[in-house]
């Protein structure tokens, strides 16, 4: 199953992220959706760094995590969330 739109390989994808704190402080997201796509709940996250997207630069946080056996990048980028595969 393809969760983000082939055609915006070059661009960002803008996704609805569902998230919780950690007693820490830190953000952890446990799912997220496009706008017209399906739920895809976070199976891990494997690594958050602060890091620019790959593929349109900016500034925030990467988080790299798995859903369905697939790796994906969301950003959160001065509270707004996309994606990248």
């Amino acid at each position: 199953m393809d969760i983000l739109d082939r055609g915006s390989a070059q661009r960002k994808t803008y996704v609805k992220v569902r998230a919780d704190f950690m007693p820490d402080g830190r953000l952890v997201p446990l799912m997220f959706r496009t706008e017209d796509g399906p739920t895809c709940v976070i199976d891990r996250i494997i690594d958050v760094r602060p890091a620019p997207s790959l593929k349109s630069g900016g500034q925030g946080m990467r988080y790299t995590v798995h859903v369905k056996g697939r790796q994906y990048y969301l950003f959160n980028d001065r509270g707004r969330w996309f994606a990248e595969e």
